[in-house]
């Protein structure tokens, strides 16, 4: 810990058993589609949806502790989680579904930033084309250090993608994008990105977490702060609201809080409900307390 700095505690405000409040950030245990319908039309600046792509194994893959492959640290095993089985015909009505919901509360000028892989960003591109949500661009995120594949049967899978859309259409193209300052800013482990450059289509971020976005426990498709940050520095808006549907362990609402935006999430289970929560808690004492955020493992 630093000199100047101390140990702050924060309290959650207002909170019940299904809501979580702290500092401008709300937190909703629940079903997505439920909490959805009940956000205003044009409230909210910026969305990033990480749904369930759909790409968990009956029969999954798995690494060992003593695998001996450098750089990928202990035991891993391929996703066969409940919540990722879903059928094809069911996910493009699913899919349908929230991004019609995010259509209606995105503001005019803000965006929707969808994750995924080629188990459902198919479905999202056919949505989107099909209520109106035009795609500004699809983001190659290049994961350099990628798990081999186990079985030996396909190409090692290195990227995912993330579709970035909104709802003005070809006639009002009003985003937030804040192009000068995502073109004079430094990714110093960002092979494709120096300072000056316009940012490109891929973007080199490696998945490691560092030790305080663990600290409280981890979800199995968390994402790295890191490549929420580069999103909300292309998008967000300070003082803004970010919304985030499917929340997990709750990255983009820290995220939102770091850069000063207030944030509403929506997560179904109670679990990763309360690992949010306690994310939440832990951002708020280390922002108060002006602890830095360490390094990646």
């Amino acid at each position: 810990m630093p000199k100047n700095s101390k140990h702050v505690k924060v309290s959650a405000q207002e909170t019940t058993a299904d809501i979580f409040q702290l500092d401008g950030i709300e937190l909703i245990l629940g079903d997505v589609f439920t909490k959805l319908a009940q956000i205003p039309d044009d409230s909210v600046d910026l969305v990033i949806a990480d749904p369930p792509y759909g790409a968990s194994s009956a029969t999954p893959a798995v690494l060992p502790e003593n695998h001996g492959l450098k750089g990928f640290g202990g035991a891993w095993k391929a996703a066969d989680h409940s919540w990722d089985f879903l059928d094809p015909a069911d996910q493009l009505n699913s899919v349908a579904s929230w991004l019609s919901e995010l259509k209606r509360i995105v503001k005019p000028e803000g965006s929707i930033w969808i994750h995924g892989s080629y188990h459902n960003l198919g479905f999202a591109n056919v949505v989107c084309q099909s209520i109106g949500l035009e795609i500004i661009n699809e983001v190659i995120w290049f994961k350099r250090n990628a798990m081999p594949n186990l079985r030996g049967t396909r190409l090692t899978a290195s990227h995912e993608g993330i579709l970035w859309v909104h709802k003005g259409g070809p006639k009002k193209r009003k985003y937030n994008f804040n192009y000068e300052a995502i073109k004079s800013a430094d990714y110093p482990e960002d092979s494709f990105k120096t300072a000056g450059k316009q940012m490109r289509t891929v973007w080199d971020i490696p998945n490691n977490k560092t030790r305080f976005e663990l600290s409280f426990g981890s979800h199995p498709t968390q994402k790295p702060e890191r490549l929420i940050q580069r999103i909300v520095d292309i998008a967000g808006v300070k003082g803004g609201t970010l919304l985030s549907p499917f929340a997990g362990s709750g990255t983009d609402l820290v995220v939102a809080m770091r850069n000063g935006m207030k944030g509403i999430g929506i997560e179904l289970e109670e679990g990763y409900f309360d690992l949010a929560s306690r994310r939440l808690i832990g951002e708020a004492e280390r922002l108060k307390s002006q602890l830095p955020l360490g390094n990646s493992e």
